[in-house]
């Protein structure tokens, strides 16, 4: 079982309080060299340092931005394995599959699902809706774009997933001894936790349910395949492929994406249209493929 993976006798929760803490800080750490990024370039240029987020993002080049921005979860994934492995004693394994090995194969079916859907539901928005886009690709920038992102988008999705699905569901299992506290609770701290973005300042608090319906997503599909291969592929298409092929104003990255929308945000496409719909459709056929069972047991059960 999955979620009882961490559930020893050595591993109880004040140390997944302690280790939480301790990510907060290897986060902030990580979160240097981009303010030094900001600082130095205020400094040569004597321009008066950034006192907004959106203007923080935008003060460097978008590439760089995003390069510095994503570096710090790479501080937060090696303390996670650093909590994990000497911490609480635990295979880093454990806290990613129930399976001997990771399935890479699950993790690229839903890569490949939620790419595929990404991909064509903005050509068909740009072909109804052409008005709303500036095309802006220009290939060297955008190269650049990829191979940031094929190289640290990994660790941001992955500290992101193994933090949320993995180490705190498990803790939370530790505590309530059932799944369906830990998949709540993980799915409500995952949703307001992007509280900051500037999404929230375009659309207003409605799409903090967008967030917290994406985290109780991932979280059932992690319980119900006993493992976060299908988190890990969905998450990972949906920044990766996101950023290469639309920015906009509003959201936390800018990029040299393909694209550039220049609408606003639609409640009904970026908030009701996955959750109600969407979401649920990929829950079946992920159900389908993998012949998920014992829903009631897997999702609320004890442990």
């Amino acid at each position: 079982m999955f979620i009882a993976q961490g559930n020893t006798k050595e591993n109880v929760f004040w140390k997944y309080l302690l280790g939480s803490f301790i990510l907060f800080c290897a986060s902030l750490v990580g979160q240097l060299p981009f303010i030094f990024g900001v600082y130095i370039k205020s400094y040569k240029e004597k321009i008066p340092y950034p006192n907004t987020y959106e203007a923080t993002v935008g003060f460097l080049d978008s590439n760089l931005a995003l390069f510095l921005m994503l570096v710090s979860f790479v501080f937060v994934f090696f303390q996670l394995y650093a909590l994990v492995r000497f911490f609480h004693k635990q295979s880093f394994l454990q806290l990613i599959t129930s399976r001997n090995l990771i399935d890479w194969h699950r993790v690229l079916f839903s890569f490949s699902i939620w790419a595929g859907i990404t991909i064509i539901s903005t050509v068909v928005v740009y072909i109804l809706y052409p008005e709303d886009f500036i095309v802006q690709f220009n290939w060297i920038p955008f190269l650049l774009l990829f191979i940031i992102g094929l190289l640290l988008f990994p660790f941001q999705i992955g500290s992101e997933e193994l933090i949320f699905r993995g180490y705190l569901m498990q803790g939370f299992g530790n505590l309530a001894k059932n799944k369906w506290f830990p998949l709540l609770m993980t799915s409500l701290i995952f949703g307001m936790l992007h509280i900051a973005n500037p999404e929230v300042d375009k659309m207003g608090y409605s799409i903090l349910i967008y967030y917290i319906g994406t985290g109780l997503f991932l979280g059932i599909i992690t319980l119900m395949d006993e493992g976060m291969e299908l988190a890990l592929g969905f998450h990972f298409a949906n920044n990766f492929i996101a950023a290469l092929l639309v920015t906009s104003d509003w959201t936390a990255f800018q990029t040299h994406s393909i694209l550039k929308s220049t609408s606003d945000p639609s409640v009904f496409f970026d908030i009701i249209l996955p959750i109600s719909i969407i979401f649920p459709i990929l829950v079946v056929l992920f159900a389908k493929k993998y012949r998920w069972t014992n829903w009631r047991e897997k999702l609320t059960g004890r442990i």
